[in-house]
């Protein structure tokens, strides 16, 4: 397992085609491993741009914070 903190930012593609975000959070327990908490959030979107044009505006997502999926 990586000991580095994942993309705090997941835009993943649903069955029936719509885009959704889930956000992560990475901490760290005394041994350096990374715990991550995960949380889909609710909204659904067209295309991945507007899913992660919405990141940027709600959340104030920076470039390099996404990983899809």
């Amino acid at each position: 397992m990586t000991r580095t903190a994942v993309a705090p930012y997941l835009i993943t593609k649903d069955d029936e085609g719509q885009f959704r975000i889930t956000i992560r959070s990475t901490r760290f327990n005394s041994w350096n491993y990374p715990l991550v908490t995960s949380s889909l959030q609710p909204e659904l979107f067209r295309s991945a741009i507007a899913a992660r044009a919405h990141a940027k505006r709600e959340f104030g997502a920076e470039p390099g914070q996404f990983a899809s999926k």
